[in-house]
């Protein structure tokens, strides 16, 4: 237990935590939360205002998101513009904000040594700001990017629906985010000044008693102390109460009603949503957890399972949402087939029936104590995280639950109250049901619009009687709730791996596999991680073989979702992927009863048989999800087109869209014993498992598929192992590939500015990595900041299979592609500058806060296994990486990165490699015809077909492909 200096409250915290805890109050009556951890190499502190969009001044829609990006500009003690985030990238760091209906949180993370300075910056958003007026307008347009991002958004734009259709004087009613319009425009036509208000806003409601700060750091809990002491009791103390917002967002005019909406992607949702009493209110007695668990539930008997079995859904999730203390809502979303559409009524009258059955059967103890112990186990071997992203969770739930629960909030139900849950249970009914069914078939069938994103929507009463009615018709299933859980651990004891195992090992290969193993040194969790990587050539040598390839792996997951539902909900998660060689098995969790789910999807897969019914079901919803790939973000497109124009033997998406209308359940048939006929695996197993166990699960894969009478597999011929192979640009070129958005209805525009520079290279790896965190932060300041060009505007490196290079990300409505790639070249010349001005003290800096991030330890077994798997599915096996990457690291001289920055990222360097990737919104769509026939300068190269383009250039050798000549 920790123990706070205020009341000496006991602070509950799991059992395998070594931090220390500690509760202070300071004398502005500022709530903080002290947390000391000597083995951390990052620090980190967030601090929650209790005031969020709910307190936006009408008219002003936005102002307290507006706010929260104003308070990173400057303050009156550190002047410079962006200051603070220059700072805390160059340490290593990160920082954001975030603002929800009722809070704001601000936090950030830095290396160690730097975050008593980081610390003291960051208390200055809370002392005295410097908002100037310059940097207001400019902010205003990030507001209205972040908003133009959002806007075709099918999430964003439902559940502002789900707001609109509620009660106007409550504050669920209003738009959140703000915009250009409600920021700007609206305000000055009523003779209002944004910046006024804003600083109104603050004065009012950032007041030290409203705030709770979690830090985090490396030092005693003493020494932290006396530091927060220091920077932040000067925060105004203004005594201001917290604002309530008590009533019901949803009046009778807002329940029992069906709205049927048009949405943005192909596909049917479906969304069930009821005004509930909190959650919050019991939450050790956990209704909604509950609740949540046996409605969301995918057993055998489960809503899901019959919805899946007549065809109907392909997803079901429950839960609540939307919470404060006065209110909140119970939702069941379900993703619905084509059939699920056409039988709408049937499937929520069977939700209706299981809510009944629930009713019928009473609260069952059995359940919620088998809930209890998984939540426990849970909480008491939960994986260390990211610091940033802990004082986040902590920080958001010092102002809701009292000290005892602030580590734990509501993760932790243990008081087995059944009139609570029964009394949440009956309010789930139809009276008070609010549904929510959208659908691009209900285009052109709606009367209204929603004002904030446009959605085209319908609203229609439907009464109790009628739910009856569709409860009368709908079909006979035998709905029961799900049987005891086999797959809870109870061996969650540590196995004694061998001494010292720092890295990875080879610890078998036959002809058929090869495995990496690694026991846990570090985290001392009952937990493992099984990847399981199958190389097959026939699986991606066509469009076709891609598309039947990802079918069969949908297949699989489907077939074993009842079985392997119980297993997640214990702690144990699976995955069956598709991969550009292949597919993979991941299998990841508490490591006492992994074996058994591993080996069912490994017999699952080996005994594959295609279920007309269920390949269609699969098929459809395959053929939305590439359909839907239209809908994507354009920066998201821009990386696409980088992607494929770089890597070779991968197929565009819009050739596995032509390919699918044709494929059947028999082309299934036959094409899996051909993609499984000759395959290699390549396998990495770590954590609380000993070698002879690793070695016996791979035996295992080995002795089902190549082994017996009747083998599904044989080994690869030498000439079948696959390589990754990256496409080459000539030196001295800059190429360019134009395109038009893919959704006409998207204003964006967005630029992938890619610069290659070598194939993995421990000395040119990190110059190219010190380029980055030095350019990093004065290109968003630049871009972003000064120049407003989008809300997203980011530098950072790309590592395309050890091709490594660094790539400009930027979606803009203020300017078309061909413009921002010019204000990136304006930036790099202007950041040569920097680069030459850069004093010797700034330049050590930034190399120690480099080494310091490779230094930094893994924070749990799922992250140490990405970093090595990355190293094994690359092909570099370099396991030392971050060792060998910091000496080489402490070679680097000033004029190294200079002449670094010379030879490969400076405009016009005869070395440089850059290709361009241009998406246009519509916004720019006559620049887009311009730019088109813009004559070209030296060594400018359009891209006019990219798969001609591919061909005709050198790849770089790969390091994938070499597996025979690795010793044991």
């Amino acid at each position: 237990m920790a123990v706070g200096k205020e009341g000496a409250v006991e602070i509950l915290k799991p059992r395998t935590d070594k931090r220390e805890y500690r509760n202070i109050l300071l004398d502005n009556s500022l709530q903080v939360l002290l947390i000391s951890d000597p083995e951390t190499d990052k620090c980190a502190a967030s601090m929650n205002v209790c005031v969020g969009s709910f307190s936006d001044p009408k008219g002003l829609e936005g102002l307290a998101h507006f706010l929260e990006h104003m308070l990173f500009y400057a303050s009156e003690k550190y002047p410079l513009e962006d200051s603070y985030s220059k700072y805390i990238t160059e340490h290593g760091g990160s920082t954001n904000a975030f603002t929800s209906s009722e809070q704001t949180n601000f936090y950030f993370d830095v290396n160690a040594d730097c975050f008593e300075e980081a610390l003291d910056r960051f208390a200055q958003f809370f002392i005295k700001p410097l908002m100037s007026a310059d940097a207001t307008t400019r902010e205003i347009k990030a507001v209205d990017s972040e908003n133009q991002k959002n806007l075709l958004s099918d999430a964003w734009r439902i559940n502002q629906l789900q707001k609109h259709l509620s009660a106007e004087d409550h504050p669920y009613h209003k738009f959140s985010t703000g915009n250009w319009d409600t920021l700007e425009v609206r305000p000055k036509s009523e003779s209002v000044d944004t910046r006024q208000e804003l600083l109104k806003f603050y004065e009012q409601n950032y007041s030290s008693n409203l705030m709770c700060l979690v830090v985090y750091g490396k030092e005693s809990l003493d020494k932290i102390e006396s530091q927060v002491q220091k920077k932040f009791q000067d925060i105004s103390n203004r005594d201001r109460s917290s604002l309530h917002f008590p009533g019901q967002p949803c009046m009778s005019e807002h329940l029992q009603i069906l709205v049927k909406a048009v949405p943005i992607k192909q596909g049917h949702k479906l969304r069930i949503v009821w005004p509930v009493t909190p959650g919050i209110l019991h939450y050790r007695e956990g209704p909604s957890r509950y609740l949540g668990h046996l409605i969301g539930h995918e057993g055998e008997g489960s809503l899901f399972y019959v919805l899946k079995k007549l065809g109907w859904a392909t997803s079901l999730s429950a839960g609540e949402s939307e919470w404060s203390r006065e209110f909140s809502f119970f939702t069941v979303n379900i993703e619905l087939t084509d059939a699920g559409h056409e039988h709408f009524e049937d499937t929520v009258a069977l939700l209706f029936k299981y809510i009944r059955v629930l009713q019928q059967s009473g609260v069952c103890k059995w359940i919620f104590d088998e809930l209890s112990a998984i939540c426990e186990t849970a909480f008491h071997y939960q994986d260390k995280i990211r610091p940033m992203d802990y004082v986040v969770n902590v920080a958001s739930n010092m102002q809701l639950y009292p000290t005892r629960d602030w580590l734990v909030g509501s993760s932790l139900p243990s008081m087995f109250n059944p009139d609570i849950i029964q009394s949440m249970l009956n309010e789930l009914s139809p009276d008070s049901a609010r549904i929510f069914w959208s659908s691009i078939k209900f285009e052109g069938q709606t009367d209204k619009t929603e004002p904030w994103y446009g959605t085209a929507y319908s609203v229609e009463k439907i009464t109790r009687s009628v739910v009856e009615q569709w409860i009368k018709r709908a079909p006979d299933e035998h709905l029961h709730l799900p049987t005891q859980n086999v797959f809870i651990p109870t061996d969650l004891a540590l196995k004694s791996g061998p001494e010292e195992a720092k890295l990875p090992v080879l610890l078998r290969k036959s002809p058929y596999s090869r495995l990496w193993y690694k026991s846990d040194s570090t985290f001392f969790t009952p937990k493992a991680y099984v990847k399981i990587d199958f190389n097959c050539p026939f699986a991606g040598n066509s469009p076709e073989a891609e598309v039947l390839t990802d079918i069969f792996t949908r297949l699989v997951t489907d077939y074993l979702n009842e079985y392997a539902y119980y297993a997640q909900v214990a702690g144990l998660y699976y995955g069956v992927n598709h991969t550009d060689n292949g597919f993979q098995v991941t299998v990841v969790g508490y490591n006492h009863k992994l074996k058994i789910l591993l080996e069912t999807v490994i017999e699952k897969i080996a005994n594959f048989e295609v279920k007309p019914d269920r390949f269609l079901v699969i098929k459809e919803s395959i053929t939305k999800d590439y359909q839907n790939l239209k809908f994507q973000q354009p920066y998201q497109q821009a990386m696409y087109y980088c992607s494929l124009i770089l890597q070779d033997q991968t197929w565009p998406w819009s050739d596995q869209l032509e390919a699918l209308p044709h494929l059947d359940a028999d082309h299934l048939a036959k094409f899996y014993p051909l993609m499984i006929s000759r395959t290699f695996i390549e396998c990495y197993v770590a954590g609380n498992l000993e070698p002879n166990e690793a070695e016996s699960m791979i035996q295992y894969v080995e002795n089902v598929l190549y082994k017996g009478p009747n083998p599904k597999s044989k080994a690869l011929f030498p000439s079948q192992h696959l390589t990754n192979r990256v496409v080459k640009l000539d030196r001295g070129k800059n190429y360019f590939y134009t395109t038009e958005g893919l959704n006409p209805s998207d204003e964006n525009s967005s630029l992938v500015h890619y610069i290659q520079v070598h194939q993995d290279d421990f000395m040119l790896n990190v110059k190219l990595q010190l380029f980055a965190l030095v350019a990093k932060q004065p290109a968003f300041h630049q871009l972003r900041s000064v120049e407003q060009l989008g809300y997203i505007t980011v530098l950072m490196q790309r590592n395309d299979f050890g091709v490594r290079g660094v790539q400009f990300i930027i979606q803009s409505t203020a300017m078309g592609p061909r413009n921002i790639d010019l204000r990136v070249e304006s930036f790099l010349k202007m950041f040569e500058t920097k680069l030459h001005e850069m004093s010797n003290e700034e330049f050590k800096s930034n190399v120690n806060a480099l080494i310091e991030m490779k230094l930094e330890k893994h924070k749990n077994l799922r992250e140490e296994s990405g970093f090595y798997w990355r190293e094994v599915s690359d092909g570099t096996l370099k396991f030392d990486r971050r060792e060998c990457e910091v000496a080489a690291l402490k070679q680097v001289t000033q004029k190294d990165l200079i002449d670094f920055f010379n030879e490969h990222i400076k405009v016009g360097a005869p070395q440089k490699k850059s290709l361009s990737v241009r998406v246009y919104g519509s916004s720019h769509s006559s620049e887009y015809k311009e730019d088109k026939k813009e004559t070209l300068e030296l060594n400018y190269v359009q891209i006019e077909d990219i798969f001609s383009f591919r061909r005709s250039q050198p790849l770089y050798p790969s390091f994938k492909g070499g597996i025979g000549h690795v010793k044991l």
